[in-house]
């Protein structure tokens, strides 16, 4: 069985019609997997972890918690709750390479505790970006050598398709407007920290493994298997695997990645260790969760009056189009925090934004605090990601600071949202409600939170529109 577009070479690829390479593939598989999935996971009693490496991984889940501590203690309290599902958020995006594997070690250990003082087993899912970056393969070996087991294979997961992400002949694709443009050739390739060349899935390992693992030696379960085969083919193909092989999942809609949630289940229950670096619609299929119609201001904890927050950190091309967009509203207050001026004077800096946003929000104003637009970044990797934590670090003194409370708070960016919601608003366990634009998560803040009950939006940086920060906001009038 052969993908259409499979006889390309791996990086010859050119931006190809969406329509028309869509409508090129088999039809869906007919049946739905997730019944069978969540009968699966509620015979087994298991749990689902999801280890997120920043907040936006609850993008395509519903009434799951999400935990920003992973003690021993707190992970048995989720083991012991009946939910299928629990995403602890690492924010391990934000660290070095070798914070990534220390933390993931330590929740590996964790983890293992917790199940054998309930007696729950579990699977483990590494979501990431899906558009490739993070710290991949260094969070997997982690996982894997804490797991103490043998893992018979790594599925490489990244198609998120409220985000326009599909992987198709193994090579993973950007939809914009009407064309799939191969992800090495996106802007998220470039990136100073996690920057990559390749867009063919199979090359891309190999290139994130410094040419440990050959192109050749990655397997991948095609389309053509996943909709003409069905579950037990992808069954049949994994129950081959062993000695941590890589497999590249193709996958462009929720039912291609249903049907492998199912052969996943039906391998793991004969026997098979399996890893999952995935994006965030897999962790949803793997934990049986459908997606639910969208979020509406009768559906969160709002106050009836008083402006409210939106803290824009992330700076790739999309997240200043969306912010260009939101600053043309009427209704918007817009206060740039000087990048430079931050790095400079941190706490002259943060004094002057402070008071800015506290006399808008007096006003019953909606605010937008976003830092300056042109990318600073430092000689190597390590050091660009030194300074992407300093900002981050200004943007959560900022929040902390503020004497009055707003009505909502978006937060854009990944390390943007996973800092403010740890460090600034002190959330240590949330409630996902569900989804304000398709990609786009609302948090209740727990309890414990200095803003008990508060609709918290994690935007990603890279999802959305042109408007789409301006059509959330508009949503909480």
């Amino acid at each position: 069985m052969n993908d259409p577009l499979a006889t390309n070479p791996p990086e010859s690829q050119a931006p190809r019609p969406l329509a028309e390479t869509f409508a090129s593939l088999p039809p869906d598989w007919p049946d739905d997997p997730l019944p069978a999935v969540r009968t699966a996971i509620k015979r087994l009693n298991q749990k689902v972890v999801v280890l997120d490496d920043d907040p936006t991984g609850t993008q395509t889940v519903h009434d799951v918690p999400v935990l920003t501590e992973w003690s021993t203690p707190a992970l048995t309290a989720e083991f012991r709750d009946p939910c299928p599902a629990v995403f602890v958020l690492t924010n391990s995006r934000s660290l070095t390479a070798s914070a990534a594997r220390a933390c993931n070690l330590e929740i590996g250990r964790h983890l293992a505790a917790a199940s054998a003082r309930t007696g729950r087993p579990y699977v483990v899912a590494s979501r990431s970006d899906s558009t490739l970056r993070g710290h991949f393969p260094t969070e997997t070996d982690a996982l894997a050598a804490a797991s103490g087991k043998a893992v018979d294979a790594v599925l490489i997961v990244p198609a998120f398709m409220a985000g326009g992400r599909y992987t198709i002949a193994d090579t993973h694709y950007v939809a914009e407007g009407d064309q799939l443009i191969p992800a090495g050739q996106t802007p998220f390739a470039r990136d100073a920290t996690f920057g990559y060349a390749a867009s063919n899935l199979r090359a891309w390992v190999s290139e994130k493994t410094g040419g440990q693992v050959r192109p050749e030696a990655v397997t991948a379960i095609s389309l053509d298997e996943i909709r003409l085969g069905g579950p037990d083919r992808v069954t049949e193909r994994l129950l081959t695997m062993k000695d941590q092989t890589y497999c590249v999942i193709n996958a462009v809609n929720e039912r291609d990645l249903s049907v492998v949630a199912l052969g996943v289940v039906q391998a793991e229950a004969q026997g098979k260790v399996l890893l999952y670096r995935t994006a965030a619609s897999f962790a949803a299929a793997r934990a049986g969760i459908a997606l639910r119609p969208l979020l509406t201001a009768a559906d969160m904890n709002l106050t009836s009056s008083g402006g409210g927050l939106v803290v824009v950190g992330s700076y790739v091309p999309k997240s200043s189009q969306q912010l260009e967009h939101l600053l043309k509203q009427p209704d918007i207050a817009g206060i740039e925090v000087h990048v430079q001026r931050l790095l400079d004077d941190a706490s002259a800096e943060i004094a002057r934004v402070i008071e800015a946003v506290d006399t808008r929000l007096r006003l019953h104003q909606n605010v937008v605090i976003f830092t300056s637009r042109g990318l600073i970044t430092g000689a190597d990797a390590d050091s660009s990601l030194a300074i992407g934590n300093r900002v981050s670090a200004g943007l959560v003194a900022i929040v902390q600071g503020l004497h009055e409370t707003p009505r909502f708070l978006i937060a854009k960016g990944g390390i943007t949202s996973s800092d403010l919601a740890t460090k600034a608003l002190g959330v240590r366990r949330a409630l996902v409600m569900g989804q304000i634009l398709p990609g786009v998560p609302v948090w209740q803040l727990g309890a414990e939170s200095r803003q008990p009950g508060m609709a918290y939006v994690v935007f990603p940086g890279n999802v959305g529109g042109p408007d789409a920060l301006a059509a959330v906001v508009d949503k909480f009038r």
